[in-house]
Protein backbone atom coordinates (compact mmCIF):
# COMPACT_ATOMS: atom_id res chain seq x y z
CA UNK A 1 0.00 0.00 0.00
CA UNK A 2 1.89 3.04 -1.24
CA UNK A 3 0.87 6.60 -0.99
CA UNK A 4 2.26 9.82 -3.04
CA UNK A 5 3.70 11.81 -0.70
CA UNK A 6 6.25 14.17 -3.05
CA UNK A 7 6.56 14.11 -6.44
CA UNK A 8 8.52 10.36 -7.49
CA UNK A 9 8.37 9.65 -3.14
CA UNK A 10 6.01 7.27 -1.65
CA UNK A 11 5.08 6.26 1.97
CA UNK A 12 4.54 2.50 2.07
CA UNK A 13 2.23 1.98 5.04
CA UNK A 14 1.84 -1.69 4.98
CA UNK A 15 4.39 -4.21 3.64
CA UNK A 16 2.48 -7.67 3.21
CA UNK A 17 3.82 -10.21 5.38
CA UNK A 18 4.02 -12.61 2.20
CA UNK A 19 6.86 -10.42 0.62
CA UNK A 20 8.11 -10.05 3.61
CA UNK A 21 8.63 -13.69 4.71
CA UNK A 22 9.68 -14.29 1.03
CA UNK A 23 12.96 -11.97 1.14
CA UNK A 24 13.69 -13.69 4.44
CA UNK A 25 13.43 -17.20 2.86
CA UNK A 26 15.81 -16.12 0.06
CA UNK A 27 18.55 -14.64 2.96
CA UNK A 28 18.26 -11.28 1.41
CA UNK A 29 19.66 -8.13 3.21
CA UNK A 30 18.82 -5.78 4.45
CA UNK A 31 15.62 -6.78 5.99
CA UNK A 32 12.73 -6.13 4.42
CA UNK A 33 10.33 -3.73 6.74
CA UNK A 34 7.01 -3.60 7.50
CA UNK A 35 6.83 0.13 6.50
CA UNK A 36 8.50 2.64 4.48
CA UNK A 37 8.31 6.71 5.31
CA UNK A 38 9.83 7.32 1.90
CA UNK A 39 10.78 4.94 -1.07
CA UNK A 40 11.51 6.81 -4.27
CA UNK A 41 12.58 5.27 -7.82
CA UNK A 42 14.57 7.95 -8.56
CA UNK A 43 18.42 9.06 -7.78
CA UNK A 44 17.78 12.00 -7.58
CA UNK A 45 14.84 12.18 -5.18
CA UNK A 46 16.53 9.97 -2.08
CA UNK A 47 17.32 13.60 -0.57
CA UNK A 48 14.67 16.44 -0.77
CA UNK A 49 15.19 19.03 1.89
CA UNK A 50 12.19 19.06 4.15
CA UNK A 51 11.61 15.90 3.31
CA UNK A 52 12.55 12.74 5.16
CA UNK A 53 15.63 10.79 3.72
CA UNK A 54 14.37 8.33 1.52
CA UNK A 55 14.74 4.27 0.38
CA UNK A 56 16.50 4.16 -3.07
CA UNK A 57 14.64 1.15 -4.84
CA UNK A 58 16.37 -0.30 -7.52
CA UNK A 59 17.05 -3.60 -8.92
CA UNK A 60 18.62 -5.51 -6.49
CA UNK A 61 17.01 -3.74 -4.00
CA UNK A 62 15.71 -6.74 -1.29
CA UNK A 63 11.65 -4.98 -1.22
CA UNK A 64 11.95 -5.41 -4.84
CA UNK A 65 13.39 -8.27 -5.41
CA UNK A 66 11.34 -10.19 -2.79
CA UNK A 67 7.46 -8.55 -4.32
CA UNK A 68 8.74 -9.52 -7.87
CA UNK A 69 9.45 -13.36 -6.73
CA UNK A 70 5.89 -13.32 -5.01
CA UNK A 71 4.19 -11.77 -8.19
CA UNK A 72 5.71 -14.26 -10.33
CA UNK A 73 4.97 -17.05 -8.59
CA UNK A 74 1.21 -15.99 -8.09
CA UNK A 75 0.83 -15.07 -11.32
CA UNK A 76 3.14 -16.92 -13.64
CA UNK A 77 0.04 -19.12 -14.71
CA UNK A 78 -1.12 -15.63 -16.61
CA UNK A 79 2.39 -15.46 -18.31
CA UNK A 80 2.33 -18.80 -19.62
CA UNK A 81 -0.87 -18.68 -21.39
CA UNK A 82 0.97 -15.45 -23.25
CA UNK A 83 -0.36 -12.89 -25.32
CA UNK A 84 -1.22 -11.06 -28.68
CA UNK A 85 0.87 -7.55 -28.65
CA UNK A 86 1.08 -5.47 -31.89
CA UNK A 87 4.15 -3.51 -33.60
CA UNK A 88 2.78 -0.78 -35.25
CA UNK A 89 6.11 0.55 -36.37
CA UNK A 90 6.50 -2.82 -37.93
CA UNK A 91 5.65 -3.01 -41.94
CA UNK A 92 6.05 -6.69 -42.32
CA UNK A 93 3.60 -9.49 -42.32
CA UNK A 94 5.56 -12.50 -40.83
CA UNK A 95 3.98 -12.61 -36.76
CA UNK A 96 6.86 -13.51 -34.55
CA UNK A 97 7.56 -14.53 -30.58
CA UNK A 98 9.07 -12.70 -27.74
CA UNK A 99 9.58 -15.87 -25.38
CA UNK A 100 9.85 -14.48 -21.88
CA UNK A 101 12.63 -16.22 -19.26
CA UNK A 102 13.79 -16.09 -15.74
CA UNK A 103 17.31 -16.25 -15.26
CA UNK A 104 19.47 -16.42 -12.45
CA UNK A 105 22.89 -16.40 -11.03
CA UNK A 106 24.18 -18.04 -7.78
CA UNK A 107 27.26 -17.56 -5.62
CA UNK A 108 29.08 -20.32 -3.13
CA UNK A 109 26.73 -18.87 -0.28
CA UNK A 110 23.53 -20.82 0.70
CA UNK A 111 20.45 -19.54 2.56
CA UNK A 112 19.06 -20.83 5.75
CA UNK A 113 17.05 -24.13 3.47
CA UNK A 114 20.63 -25.22 2.00
CA UNK A 115 19.92 -23.57 -1.35
CA UNK A 116 22.53 -21.40 -3.00
CA UNK A 117 22.47 -17.75 -2.60
CA UNK A 118 20.89 -16.05 -5.82
CA UNK A 119 23.68 -13.18 -6.35
CA UNK A 120 21.46 -11.85 -9.56
CA UNK A 121 17.74 -12.38 -11.15
CA UNK A 122 16.72 -11.12 -14.28
CA UNK A 123 14.18 -11.44 -16.85
CA UNK A 124 15.48 -12.20 -20.40
CA UNK A 125 13.39 -11.63 -23.93
CA UNK A 126 14.66 -13.41 -26.66
CA UNK A 127 12.46 -12.81 -30.07
CA UNK A 128 12.05 -15.78 -32.76
CA UNK A 129 11.32 -15.05 -36.23
CA UNK A 130 10.21 -17.87 -38.43
CA UNK A 131 13.19 -18.73 -40.66
CA UNK A 132 14.49 -19.92 -37.27
CA UNK A 133 16.24 -17.06 -36.70
CA UNK A 134 16.79 -15.69 -33.06
CA UNK A 135 17.53 -12.97 -31.16
CA UNK A 136 18.20 -10.45 -28.00
CA UNK A 137 14.73 -8.67 -27.65
CA UNK A 138 16.19 -5.66 -25.32
CA UNK A 139 15.82 -5.50 -21.44
CA UNK A 140 11.36 -4.55 -22.17
CA UNK A 141 10.43 -5.02 -25.56
CA UNK A 142 6.98 -5.28 -24.54
CA UNK A 143 6.56 -1.61 -23.79
CA UNK A 144 6.37 -0.41 -27.15
CA UNK A 145 3.86 -3.13 -27.73
CA UNK A 146 0.41 -2.27 -27.53
CA UNK A 147 -2.31 -5.82 -26.84
CA UNK A 148 -4.41 -6.33 -29.87
CA UNK A 149 -7.77 -5.36 -30.15
CA UNK A 150 -9.86 -8.06 -30.29
CA UNK A 151 -12.11 -7.01 -32.86
CA UNK A 152 -9.39 -7.04 -35.06
CA UNK A 153 -8.31 -10.74 -34.11
CA UNK A 154 -10.58 -12.61 -36.52
CA UNK A 155 -8.24 -10.94 -39.86
CA UNK A 156 -4.90 -12.48 -38.23
CA UNK A 157 -6.46 -15.26 -36.82
CA UNK A 158 -5.26 -17.94 -39.52
CA UNK A 159 -1.09 -16.00 -38.85
CA UNK A 160 -1.77 -16.76 -35.32
CA UNK A 161 -2.83 -20.71 -35.45
CA UNK A 162 0.95 -21.25 -38.04
CA UNK A 163 2.68 -24.47 -36.23
CA UNK A 164 5.81 -22.59 -35.84
CA UNK A 165 4.42 -19.92 -33.16
CA UNK A 166 3.26 -23.21 -30.81
CA UNK A 167 4.61 -26.18 -29.28
CA UNK A 168 7.95 -27.16 -27.24
CA UNK A 169 10.16 -26.23 -30.31
CA UNK A 170 9.79 -22.72 -29.44
CA UNK A 171 10.77 -22.68 -25.72
CA UNK A 172 13.93 -24.79 -26.84
CA UNK A 173 15.01 -22.34 -29.17
CA UNK A 174 14.86 -19.65 -26.96
CA UNK A 175 16.39 -21.33 -23.95
CA UNK A 176 19.31 -22.15 -26.50
CA UNK A 177 20.05 -19.07 -27.77
CA UNK A 178 19.52 -17.63 -23.92
CA UNK A 179 22.15 -19.74 -22.58
CA UNK A 180 24.62 -19.24 -25.76
CA UNK A 181 23.95 -15.05 -26.28
CA UNK A 182 21.69 -13.50 -23.32
CA UNK A 183 22.55 -15.73 -19.97
CA UNK A 184 26.21 -15.32 -20.61
CA UNK A 185 26.56 -11.45 -21.18
CA UNK A 186 24.13 -11.30 -17.77
CA UNK A 187 26.99 -13.69 -16.02
CA UNK A 188 29.89 -11.50 -17.41
CA UNK A 189 28.18 -8.32 -16.00
CA UNK A 190 27.65 -10.06 -12.30
CA UNK A 191 31.01 -11.35 -12.33
CA UNK A 192 32.89 -8.17 -13.57
CA UNK A 193 30.74 -5.88 -10.73
CA UNK A 194 31.19 -8.63 -7.84
CA UNK A 195 35.16 -9.12 -9.02
CA UNK A 196 35.63 -5.11 -8.04
CA UNK A 197 33.66 -5.29 -5.47
CA UNK A 198 34.86 -7.99 -3.65
CA UNK A 199 38.53 -7.72 -4.21
CA UNK A 200 38.08 -3.84 -2.59
CA UNK A 201 36.12 -5.49 0.52
CA UNK A 202 38.63 -8.10 0.92
CA UNK A 203 41.61 -5.12 0.21
CA UNK A 204 39.92 -3.28 3.22
CA UNK A 205 39.53 -6.02 5.92
CA UNK A 206 42.82 -7.71 5.18
CA UNK A 207 44.15 -3.82 6.27
CA UNK A 208 42.09 -3.19 9.50
CA UNK A 209 42.59 -6.95 10.71
CA UNK A 210 46.37 -7.51 10.00
CA UNK A 211 46.92 -3.86 11.53
CA UNK A 212 44.61 -5.10 14.72
CA UNK A 213 46.52 -8.25 14.79
CA UNK A 214 50.13 -6.48 15.00
CA UNK A 215 48.54 -4.37 17.20
CA UNK A 216 47.67 -7.18 19.56
CA UNK A 217 50.72 -9.51 19.19
CA UNK A 218 52.61 -5.84 20.18
CA UNK A 219 50.56 -5.74 23.27
CA UNK A 220 51.13 -8.93 24.00
CA UNK A 221 54.92 -8.83 23.86
CA UNK A 222 54.88 -5.50 25.56
CA UNK A 223 52.55 -6.80 28.64
CA UNK A 224 54.62 -10.39 29.05
CA UNK A 225 57.95 -8.23 29.04
CA UNK A 226 55.95 -6.44 32.05
CA UNK A 227 55.00 -9.76 33.75
CA UNK A 228 58.55 -11.16 33.81
CA UNK A 229 59.86 -7.68 35.27
CA UNK A 230 57.37 -8.30 38.02
CA UNK A 231 54.92 -5.76 37.05
CA UNK A 232 50.98 -6.68 37.65
CA UNK A 233 49.37 -4.93 34.46
CA UNK A 234 45.65 -4.56 34.15
CA UNK A 235 45.74 -7.25 30.92
CA UNK A 236 47.71 -10.61 31.25
CA UNK A 237 49.76 -11.67 28.09
CA UNK A 238 47.62 -14.27 27.16
CA UNK A 239 44.79 -12.82 26.75
CA UNK A 240 46.47 -10.36 24.80
CA UNK A 241 47.51 -13.16 22.81
CA UNK A 242 44.19 -14.69 22.78
CA UNK A 243 42.88 -11.47 20.90
CA UNK A 244 44.94 -12.09 18.66
CA UNK A 245 44.46 -15.30 17.25
CA UNK A 246 40.72 -14.47 17.49
CA UNK A 247 41.66 -11.55 15.29
CA UNK A 248 43.88 -13.83 13.06
CA UNK A 249 40.66 -16.48 12.75
CA UNK A 250 38.20 -13.78 12.35
CA UNK A 251 40.35 -12.71 8.87
CA UNK A 252 39.83 -16.24 7.91
CA UNK A 253 36.67 -16.48 8.24
CA UNK A 254 35.85 -13.25 6.21
CA UNK A 255 38.25 -13.98 3.26
CA UNK A 256 36.56 -17.20 2.96
CA UNK A 257 33.31 -15.56 2.97
CA UNK A 258 34.18 -13.72 -0.20
CA UNK A 259 35.53 -16.28 -1.90
CA UNK A 260 32.62 -17.97 -1.49
CA UNK A 261 30.80 -14.36 -3.20
CA UNK A 262 33.13 -14.42 -6.19
CA UNK A 263 32.43 -18.04 -6.72
CA UNK A 264 29.56 -17.67 -9.47
CA UNK A 265 27.98 -19.78 -11.64
CA UNK A 266 24.58 -19.58 -13.74
CA UNK A 267 21.79 -21.38 -13.79
CA UNK A 268 19.65 -22.60 -16.85
CA UNK A 269 17.17 -20.05 -17.94
CA UNK A 270 13.50 -21.29 -17.33
CA UNK A 271 10.53 -19.86 -19.82
CA UNK A 272 8.16 -17.72 -17.56
CA UNK A 273 5.60 -16.69 -20.66
CA UNK A 274 5.68 -15.55 -24.23
CA UNK A 275 3.64 -13.10 -26.50
CA UNK A 276 3.04 -13.57 -30.04
CA UNK A 277 3.98 -10.11 -31.99
CA UNK A 278 2.00 -8.90 -35.05
CA UNK A 279 3.21 -6.44 -37.52
CA UNK A 280 1.24 -3.48 -38.46
CA UNK A 281 1.85 -4.23 -41.84
CA UNK A 282 -0.37 -7.36 -41.40
CA UNK A 283 -3.23 -6.48 -39.87
CA UNK A 284 -3.20 -3.39 -42.71
CA UNK A 285 -2.91 -6.03 -45.63
CA UNK A 286 -5.77 -8.22 -44.04
CA UNK A 287 -8.12 -5.44 -43.59
CA UNK A 288 -7.05 -2.55 -45.99
CA UNK A 289 -6.92 -2.53 -50.01
CA UNK A 290 -3.60 -2.26 -51.41
CA UNK A 291 -2.67 1.75 -51.11
CA UNK A 292 0.36 3.23 -53.30
CA UNK A 293 3.55 3.80 -51.75
CA UNK A 294 4.09 6.15 -49.12
CA UNK A 295 6.56 8.62 -50.10
CA UNK A 296 6.47 10.38 -46.83
CA UNK A 297 7.85 7.20 -45.27
CA UNK A 298 10.25 6.48 -47.91
CA UNK A 299 12.25 9.62 -46.92
CA UNK A 300 11.75 9.07 -43.00
CA UNK A 301 13.50 5.75 -44.25
CA UNK A 302 16.65 7.30 -45.61
CA UNK A 303 17.04 9.73 -42.95
CA UNK A 304 17.18 7.05 -40.42
CA UNK A 305 19.56 5.45 -42.91
CA UNK A 306 21.62 8.13 -43.84
CA UNK A 307 21.72 9.03 -39.52
CA UNK A 308 22.63 5.26 -38.92
CA UNK A 309 25.45 5.54 -41.32
CA UNK A 310 26.96 8.75 -39.48
CA UNK A 311 27.21 6.99 -36.07
CA UNK A 312 29.08 4.02 -37.47
CA UNK A 313 31.06 5.91 -39.24
CA UNK A 314 31.66 8.63 -36.21
CA UNK A 315 31.92 5.48 -33.69
CA UNK A 316 35.00 4.13 -35.53
CA UNK A 317 36.66 6.97 -35.98
CA UNK A 318 36.47 7.53 -32.46
CA UNK A 319 37.97 3.81 -31.91
CA UNK A 320 35.10 2.07 -30.83
CA UNK A 321 34.08 -1.37 -32.45
CA UNK A 322 29.71 -0.26 -33.73
CA UNK A 323 26.84 -2.53 -34.44
CA UNK A 324 23.93 -2.27 -35.86
CA UNK A 325 20.90 -3.93 -33.84
CA UNK A 326 18.39 -1.56 -34.77
CA UNK A 327 15.79 -4.44 -35.79
CA UNK A 328 16.06 -6.05 -32.27
CA UNK A 329 14.04 -3.42 -31.01
CA UNK A 330 16.05 -3.46 -27.90
CA UNK A 331 15.31 0.28 -26.76
CA UNK A 332 18.68 1.43 -28.53
CA UNK A 333 20.39 1.14 -32.18
CA UNK A 334 23.84 0.78 -31.86
CA UNK A 335 25.90 -1.45 -29.47
CA UNK A 336 29.23 0.22 -29.58
CA UNK A 337 32.06 -1.82 -27.55
CA UNK A 338 35.41 -0.33 -26.64
CA UNK A 339 38.06 -2.78 -27.56
CA UNK A 340 40.72 -1.78 -24.42
CA UNK A 341 37.92 -2.78 -21.77
CA UNK A 342 35.17 -4.73 -23.18
CA UNK A 343 32.59 -2.10 -22.31
CA UNK A 344 29.65 -1.77 -24.44
CA UNK A 345 28.07 1.77 -25.06
CA UNK A 346 24.19 1.63 -26.47
CA UNK A 347 23.41 4.96 -28.72
CA UNK A 348 20.13 5.45 -29.77
CA UNK A 349 19.96 7.06 -33.00
CA UNK A 350 17.86 9.96 -34.25
CA UNK A 351 17.76 10.88 -37.68
CA UNK A 352 15.76 14.27 -38.56
CA UNK A 353 15.25 16.48 -41.59
CA UNK A 354 17.29 19.71 -41.55
CA UNK A 355 14.90 22.41 -39.02
CA UNK A 356 13.24 19.66 -37.53
CA UNK A 357 12.88 20.97 -34.01
CA UNK A 358 11.87 17.92 -32.25
CA UNK A 359 12.12 14.18 -31.80
CA UNK A 360 10.29 11.28 -31.06
CA UNK A 361 11.40 8.78 -28.07
CA UNK A 362 9.50 5.25 -27.22
CA UNK A 363 8.53 4.53 -23.80
CA UNK A 364 11.05 1.55 -23.81
CA UNK A 365 13.88 4.04 -25.20
CA UNK A 366 13.39 5.94 -22.03
CA UNK A 367 13.62 3.00 -19.76
CA UNK A 368 16.45 1.46 -21.57
CA UNK A 369 17.89 4.73 -20.68
CA UNK A 370 16.79 5.48 -17.19
CA UNK A 371 18.02 1.37 -16.58
CA UNK A 372 21.71 1.90 -17.89
CA UNK A 373 21.87 5.75 -17.85
CA UNK A 374 26.27 5.60 -17.41
CA UNK A 375 26.26 3.39 -20.89
CA UNK A 376 23.34 5.32 -22.84
CA UNK A 377 24.07 7.47 -25.52
CA UNK A 378 21.18 9.79 -27.36
CA UNK A 379 23.11 10.70 -31.10
CA UNK A 380 20.97 13.20 -33.23
CA UNK A 381 21.65 13.21 -36.76
CA UNK A 382 20.79 16.33 -38.99
CA UNK A 383 19.94 15.48 -42.64
CA UNK A 384 19.49 18.35 -45.47
CA UNK A 385 19.16 15.74 -48.77
CA UNK A 386 22.59 14.55 -49.26
CA UNK A 387 24.22 16.36 -47.04
CA UNK A 388 24.74 14.71 -43.62
CA UNK A 389 26.17 16.11 -40.47
CA UNK A 390 28.05 15.40 -37.86
CA UNK A 391 26.25 13.50 -34.68
CA UNK A 392 25.38 15.14 -31.87
CA UNK A 393 26.06 12.62 -28.68
CA UNK A 394 24.27 13.50 -25.26
CA UNK A 395 24.69 10.68 -22.16
CA UNK A 396 22.00 9.61 -20.29
CA UNK A 397 19.38 12.34 -21.52
CA UNK A 398 16.28 10.97 -20.03
CA UNK A 399 15.74 11.27 -16.27
CA UNK A 400 12.44 11.13 -15.73
CA UNK A 401 9.92 7.86 -16.92
CA UNK A 402 6.71 8.53 -19.34
CA UNK A 403 2.93 8.64 -17.87
CA UNK A 404 1.55 4.99 -17.58
CA UNK A 405 -0.07 5.18 -20.59
CA UNK A 406 2.50 6.77 -22.73
CA UNK A 407 4.15 4.60 -25.45
CA UNK A 408 6.14 7.59 -26.83
CA UNK A 409 7.17 11.26 -25.40
CA UNK A 410 8.21 14.26 -27.89
CA UNK A 411 11.38 16.07 -26.78
CA UNK A 412 12.72 19.08 -28.25
CA UNK A 413 16.02 18.63 -29.59
CA UNK A 414 17.71 21.98 -28.55
CA UNK A 415 17.01 20.84 -24.83
CA UNK A 416 17.67 17.82 -25.08
CA UNK A 417 21.67 18.56 -27.09
CA UNK A 418 22.03 21.88 -25.01
CA UNK A 419 23.92 20.09 -22.06
CA UNK A 420 25.82 17.50 -24.39
CA UNK A 421 28.56 15.73 -23.57
CA UNK A 422 31.70 15.01 -26.14
CA UNK A 423 31.70 11.83 -27.45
Amino acid sequence: EAILREPGRYEITHVPSTVRQRARDAGLRPAVLPTYERVTFDKERIAVLGHPLAEFVCPGHPLLDATIDVLLEQHRDLLRRGAVLVDELDPGTEPRMVVFLEHAIVDGRVTRDGSPRVASRRMEFVELLADGTARNAGPAPYLDYPPLDPERRPVVERALDDPWLHGPAVEERAVGYAIEHVSRAHLAEVRERTETRVAKTLAAVKERLTHEMNYSDFRAEEILAQELAGKTPKLNSEKARARATELEGRLKRRTHELELERSLSSLPPVVVGGAIVVPQGLLDGASEPATPPDLGRRETKRIELAAMQAVMVAERAAGFDPRDISAENRGYDVESRDPATGRLRFIEVKGRAEGATTITVTKNEILTCLNAADQYWLAVVAVDGDQVAAPAYRNAPFHAEPDFGATSVNYVIRDLLQAGQPQ
